[in-house]
């Protein structure tokens, strides 16, 4: 239990101004009109007024006392985390050469009526590679032969694709002129519809290209070929591991569409498609995006040559686009690499290490000590007097604001030669609001409690949001019976993009990445023998259907708008809930709740009907209609496919 902070003086407003009073009647009794019209009594309550604001800051000393307290455990505020995402450039013509994408090119989101653009940067410079076509062949898997069919092409005359009755290991091998990593590829096709058989929306074909090491499979942003069957283009997104590399004798980048198994009950090729001519482009490129602007090459100031200097960025907070930070301070040798650490607790003299503050935009060097000897211990190196201090690159921005959906950053904000236009194929996820004030104090007494050792559930819960900023929700499990004893579970809850207070099912997994960084800090906290599991909550599925009567003259489709947000909204597990936090662990969804959410919008007359029904968020399946859904204590709610149906008045 928290010591309880006493008030310095607990006088209030009403108090001091009796207090005054009382001093009247005695020092002059002469006054006798003690109303509140009269002037003096109106003076006696400004002054009260005053020094009950002087009494209130008073009594937020402790508060102040308690956060310095803090600051001497080595208690920093967590920063926001920005949000990431791949943006692919659509070029306005196919590349003929090589166009170079520079890092820090900044897009962003559409301009609304309500709110300003989301700005995000790239990170890396990407380098777009013009390719056109080298050779094209036909491989029977059961022979394992290459048809070199490119001199068939050159002169107009059509080819088999595969075998005649293509089977599971069949390819089209196509040669490219160069690699071509994370570029957008076209291949224009002119087919003749002969591969009956398949569906033309889902046709049994896998796009892959070659790394050097093996065949990787391609994402296809469209096929318009309907499986090879008739003319279109297929577009593919190379992945960034193609390499150039002889095969069949021949140098080139390789890609091949593959004939792959068929699933129980889906359809497949009878006959091989045709093939009359074939063309190949490079249309576009993706690579990464931060929710930051990114500041380059910013020059903090001149070492004065002291230990624990302190140089403050000029913006904040500091994101890192990276790992870690890095520091080039000058010398006689030229630039000097300095390295972030955490502490300066295993630093020697000789060092370069500094530390950053990242939501006070302050870079440390390392102290002395001076120890009882009277002789002056270093930790970490000093800079030498006079030398300039340079930050390369930070970013700036983040907060859980970046979580756009999927096709929202489609403006380029400074133009590109040959560049036509920008999208984010997936929606961007990672970003988290940095840490309150009042979220440090409660995590304060967890830090000095556990000392980065995980024996609790708030000890797995504490070190999993330091080891993964970008998680919004952790819950740590401990065994429910015996055949789970010596194993802990944690459920994290990544940060995902909401639109109109709706969450993608998919976007509640947490990537690979976040859960190696969380396994690699909980083995090192961790009790000897303990087995820690690292995984998604189950996540249970809630249809609402509900009939409202609008009230006269209210706009039926608005009120349905707002109805389905308000749902989303609300059976949310990020945002959604009472408080507004998240749907709380394990509590159960009642059909009241459903009344409340819709009573509140804007027009409804009447709640006239509310149905509850469970759903799998997976499979689709709807359970029958409940007025309550119990969910097991590490489980969370997801809207899926609410229907509501506004009557007029």
């Amino acid at each position: 239990m928290a010591l309880p902070a006493p008030n310095l003086d607990d006088r209030r407003f009403q108090e001091l101004v009796d207090e005054a009073k009382r001093m009247v009647m005695q020092r002059c009794p002469e006054w006798t009109d003690h109303n509140v019209s009269d002037p003096g009594v109106t003076l006696i309550e400004t002054f009260a007024y005053m020094t009950d604001l002087l009494l209130y800051r008073l009594n937020r000393v402790p508060d102040r006392l308690y956060v310095k307290f803090l600051e001497l455990l080595g208690l920093r505020l967590f920063p926001p985390t920005a949000a990431r995402t791949d943006v692919t450039f659509w070029l306005s013509t196919p590349a003929e050469g090589q166009l170079t994408i520079p890092a820090s090119t900044s897009i962003g989101t559409l301009r609304s009526e309500q709110d300003e653009p989301v700005i995000f940067s790239t990170i890396d410079e990407l380098r777009i590679t013009g390719c056109a076509l080298a050779a094209v062949a036909s491989e029977a898997s059961a022979s394992g032969v290459q048809v070199d069919q490119t001199d068939r092409l050159h002169l107009r005359a059509s080819f088999a694709a595969f075998s005649p009755v293509p089977v599971a290991g069949d390819a089209l091998v196509i040669a490219l002129t160069d690699a071509v990593p994370s570029c957008a590829v076209m291949f224009q096709f002119d087919c003749s519809v002969e591969g009956i058989g398949v569906d033309p929306t889902n046709p049994p074909l896998v796009w892959e290209a070659w790394s050097g090491a093996g065949w990787e499979e391609c994402e296809v942003d469209r096929d318009e070929t309907g499986g090879l069957n008739r003319a279109g283009a297929v577009v593919l997104h190379i992945p960034a591991s193609h390499r150039a590399s002889v095969l069949s004798d021949r140098r080139a980048g390789w890609v091949r569409a593959r004939v792959r198994a068929s699933a129980p009950g889906e359809p497949t090729y009878t006959s091989s498609p045709v093939i009359r001519a074939l063309r190949a482009s490079t249309v576009g490129g993706t690579t990464e995006a931060v929710h930051a602007e990114l500041i380059q090459n910013e020059t903090l100031g001149a070492s004065e040559g002291t230990p624990g200097q302190r140089f403050t960025v000029q913006r904040s907070p500091i994101l890192r686009t990276g790992d870690s930070l890095r520091l080039l301070v000058a010398s006689d040798e030229g630039w000097q690499e300095w390295n972030e650490v955490d502490h300066f607790a295993s630093s020697g003299p000789d060092d370069l290490h500094f530390t950053v503050d990242a939501v006070s935009a302050e870079i440390c060097f390392g102290p002395a000590v001076r120890e009882p000897d009277g002789t002056l211990r270093r930790f970490g190196g000093c800079p030498t007097k006079g030398a300039l201090i340079q930050l390369p690159g930070y970013g700036v921005g983040g907060g859980r604001r970046g979580n756009v959906a999927k096709g929202s950053i489609r403006t380029l904000k400074s133009s590109i030669p040959f560049v036509g236009s920008v999208e984010n194929r997936r929606p961007a996820t990672g970003g988290v609001d940095g840490e309150t004030l009042e979220a440090a104090k409660e995590r304060g007494s967890l830090l000095l409690r556990t000392r980065s050792r995980a024996v609790t559930a708030e000890d797995f819960e504490q070190l999993t949001r330091e080891a993964a900023p970008e998680i919004a929700r952790v819950r740590c499990v401990p065994p429910r019976d015996d055949s789970e004893a010596g194993s802990v579970r944690v459920l994290v809850v990544p940060a995902a993009p909401t639109v109109r207070g709706d969450v993608q099912f998919e976007d509640l997994v947490p990537l690979p990445s976040s859960l190696e960084a969380i396994r690699a800090h909980l083995d090192e906290a961790r009790l000897v023998g303990t087995r820690v599991v690292i995984e998604p909550p189950l996540y249970r599925g809630i249809t609402i259907v509900a009939m409202l009567r609008a009230r006269p003259r209210a706009d039926a489709g608005r009120i349905r708008a707002e109805a389905l947000e308000r749902l989303a909204t609300y059976f949310n597990p990020l945002i959604g809930g009472p408080d507004g936090t998240g749907w709380p662990w394990g509590r159960p969804v009642q059909s009241g709740d459903a009344f409340a959410v819709l009573q509140g919008v804007p027009g409804v007359d009447v709640v006239e009907d509310v149905r509850l029904f469970g759903a799998n968020p997976i499979t689709g399946e709807r359970g029958p209609a409940t007025a309550r859904v119990v969910l097991e204590p590490d489980s969370l709610v997801v809207s899926f496919e609410h229907q509501v149906r506004v009557d007029g008045a």
